[in-house]
Protein backbone atom coordinates (compact mmCIF):
# COMPACT_ATOMS: atom_id res chain seq x y z
CA UNK A 1 0.00 0.00 0.00
CA UNK A 2 2.85 2.17 0.71
CA UNK A 3 4.80 1.20 -2.02
CA UNK A 4 1.39 2.18 -4.12
CA UNK A 5 1.15 5.81 -2.41
CA UNK A 6 4.62 6.53 -3.09
CA UNK A 7 4.43 5.93 -6.61
CA UNK A 8 1.73 7.72 -6.98
CA UNK A 9 3.29 10.94 -5.23
CA UNK A 10 6.22 10.25 -7.27
CA UNK A 11 4.26 10.49 -10.46
CA UNK A 12 2.23 13.46 -9.33
CA UNK A 13 5.33 15.42 -8.70
CA UNK A 14 6.30 14.24 -12.80
CA UNK A 15 3.48 15.52 -14.01
CA UNK A 16 3.84 19.25 -11.80
CA UNK A 17 7.57 19.17 -12.74
CA UNK A 18 6.40 18.92 -16.53
CA UNK A 19 3.55 21.14 -16.51
CA UNK A 20 5.82 24.39 -14.78
CA UNK A 21 8.15 23.41 -17.55
CA UNK A 22 5.08 24.15 -20.51
CA UNK A 23 4.33 27.47 -18.47
CA UNK A 24 7.35 28.39 -19.12
CA UNK A 25 7.39 27.76 -22.51
CA UNK A 26 4.22 29.31 -23.37
CA UNK A 27 5.29 32.62 -21.26
CA UNK A 28 8.56 32.51 -23.59
CA UNK A 29 6.79 32.58 -26.54
CA UNK A 30 4.08 34.64 -25.61
CA UNK A 31 7.41 37.25 -24.78
CA UNK A 32 8.90 36.29 -28.62
CA UNK A 33 5.67 36.93 -30.01
CA UNK A 34 4.62 40.05 -28.78
CA UNK A 35 8.65 41.65 -29.11
CA UNK A 36 7.67 40.74 -32.69
CA UNK A 37 4.71 42.60 -32.93
CA UNK A 38 6.30 45.50 -31.18
CA UNK A 39 8.75 45.42 -34.06
CA UNK A 40 6.39 45.45 -36.63
CA UNK A 41 4.21 48.12 -35.42
CA UNK A 42 7.49 50.14 -34.45
CA UNK A 43 8.55 49.64 -38.50
CA UNK A 44 4.77 50.67 -39.38
CA UNK A 45 5.31 53.67 -37.23
CA UNK A 46 8.39 54.95 -38.57
CA UNK A 47 6.94 54.21 -41.75
CA UNK A 48 3.85 56.72 -41.30
CA UNK A 49 6.20 59.25 -39.89
CA UNK A 50 8.35 59.44 -42.80
CA UNK A 51 4.99 59.64 -44.98
CA UNK A 52 3.78 62.59 -42.62
CA UNK A 53 7.40 64.35 -43.32
CA UNK A 54 6.53 64.18 -46.87
CA UNK A 55 2.83 65.54 -46.81
CA UNK A 56 3.78 68.24 -44.43
CA UNK A 57 6.49 68.96 -46.96
CA UNK A 58 4.08 69.29 -49.74
CA UNK A 59 1.17 70.61 -48.58
CA UNK A 60 3.36 74.14 -48.27
CA UNK A 61 2.30 76.69 -50.31
CA UNK A 62 5.37 76.76 -52.51
CA UNK A 63 5.67 72.82 -53.11
CA UNK A 64 1.69 72.95 -54.65
CA UNK A 65 2.25 75.41 -56.54
CA UNK A 66 4.85 74.24 -57.88
CA UNK A 67 3.34 70.50 -58.29
CA UNK A 68 1.03 72.52 -60.63
CA UNK A 69 3.62 74.37 -62.06
CA UNK A 70 3.14 72.68 -65.68
CA UNK A 71 -0.69 72.14 -65.71
CA UNK A 72 -2.61 74.94 -67.55
CA UNK A 73 -5.63 76.08 -65.95
CA UNK A 74 -7.78 79.04 -66.46
CA UNK A 75 -8.39 78.63 -62.32
CA UNK A 76 -5.41 78.05 -60.34
CA UNK A 77 -6.49 79.02 -57.08
CA UNK A 78 -9.09 76.08 -57.10
CA UNK A 79 -6.86 73.95 -58.21
CA UNK A 80 -4.40 74.84 -55.82
CA UNK A 81 -7.13 74.87 -53.24
CA UNK A 82 -8.17 71.06 -54.26
CA UNK A 83 -4.85 69.69 -53.95
CA UNK A 84 -4.79 71.60 -50.45
CA UNK A 85 -7.58 69.57 -49.79
CA UNK A 86 -6.62 66.45 -51.06
CA UNK A 87 -2.90 66.60 -48.90
CA UNK A 88 -4.79 68.17 -46.04
CA UNK A 89 -7.10 64.64 -45.94
CA UNK A 90 -4.53 62.34 -46.45
CA UNK A 91 -2.50 63.62 -44.28
CA UNK A 92 -5.32 63.66 -41.31
CA UNK A 93 -5.85 59.98 -42.33
CA UNK A 94 -1.87 59.55 -41.93
CA UNK A 95 -1.95 60.99 -38.20
CA UNK A 96 -5.00 58.58 -37.27
CA UNK A 97 -2.73 56.34 -38.18
CA UNK A 98 0.24 57.18 -36.40
CA UNK A 99 -2.22 57.27 -33.84
CA UNK A 100 -3.25 53.94 -33.34
CA UNK A 101 0.13 52.40 -34.11
CA UNK A 102 1.42 54.78 -31.38
CA UNK A 103 -1.27 53.07 -28.89
CA UNK A 104 -1.05 50.02 -30.02
CA UNK A 105 3.46 50.39 -29.59
CA UNK A 106 2.38 51.26 -25.75
CA UNK A 107 -0.29 48.76 -25.39
CA UNK A 108 2.13 45.79 -26.74
CA UNK A 109 5.27 47.64 -24.57
CA UNK A 110 2.95 47.29 -21.33
CA UNK A 111 2.08 43.42 -22.74
CA UNK A 112 5.59 42.71 -22.86
CA UNK A 113 6.93 44.16 -19.64
CA UNK A 114 4.02 41.79 -18.25
CA UNK A 115 4.97 38.58 -20.05
CA UNK A 116 8.43 39.21 -19.36
CA UNK A 117 7.77 38.90 -15.61
CA UNK A 118 5.54 36.16 -16.09
CA UNK A 119 8.01 34.31 -17.90
CA UNK A 120 10.26 35.26 -14.93
CA UNK A 121 8.47 33.90 -12.15
CA UNK A 122 7.94 31.36 -14.20
CA UNK A 123 11.18 30.34 -14.60
CA UNK A 124 12.37 30.89 -11.22
CA UNK A 125 9.37 28.64 -9.90
CA UNK A 126 11.07 25.77 -12.15
CA UNK A 127 14.25 26.14 -10.88
CA UNK A 128 12.59 26.06 -7.30
CA UNK A 129 11.03 23.29 -8.44
CA UNK A 130 14.29 21.64 -9.48
CA UNK A 131 16.38 22.80 -7.13
CA UNK A 132 13.77 21.64 -4.52
CA UNK A 133 13.48 18.01 -5.99
CA UNK A 134 17.11 17.66 -6.23
CA UNK A 135 17.38 17.92 -2.51
CA UNK A 136 14.40 15.36 -1.95
CA UNK A 137 16.76 13.39 -4.40
CA UNK A 138 20.00 14.11 -1.98
CA UNK A 139 18.19 13.67 0.99
CA UNK A 140 16.49 10.00 -0.20
CA UNK A 141 20.08 8.89 -1.29
CA UNK A 142 21.33 9.90 2.05
CA UNK A 143 18.60 8.58 3.84
CA UNK A 144 18.85 5.43 2.03
CA UNK A 145 22.49 5.22 2.53
CA UNK A 146 22.20 5.93 5.82
CA UNK A 147 19.27 3.45 6.43
CA UNK A 148 21.29 0.63 4.70
CA UNK A 149 24.52 1.65 7.28
CA UNK A 150 21.82 1.52 10.06
CA UNK A 151 21.18 -1.76 8.66
CA UNK A 152 24.46 -3.39 8.20
CA UNK A 153 25.39 -2.18 11.94
CA UNK A 154 22.78 -3.95 12.83
CA UNK A 155 23.27 -6.47 11.43
CA UNK A 156 26.86 -6.80 12.32
CA UNK A 157 25.63 -6.42 16.26
CA UNK A 158 23.14 -8.87 16.11
CA UNK A 159 25.63 -11.61 14.39
CA UNK A 160 28.32 -10.49 16.35
CA UNK A 161 25.58 -11.51 19.67
CA UNK A 162 24.81 -14.80 17.94
CA UNK A 163 28.98 -15.65 17.73
CA UNK A 164 28.61 -14.99 21.44
CA UNK A 165 25.70 -17.05 22.42
CA UNK A 166 26.85 -20.18 19.87
CA UNK A 167 30.38 -20.09 22.50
Amino acid sequence: MKVKLGFVLLLMFAFALNAYAQETTSAAEQVDKLKAQLLEVQGKEEGLRARLQQLDEAIKPENIEHSLAGVGSTRPEELREARRRQLSIERDGVVAQLKTAETSRTRLEAALANAEVLAYQQSARQNQMKVASGSHYQWLMFGGGSLALLALGGGALFYRRSRRTIR
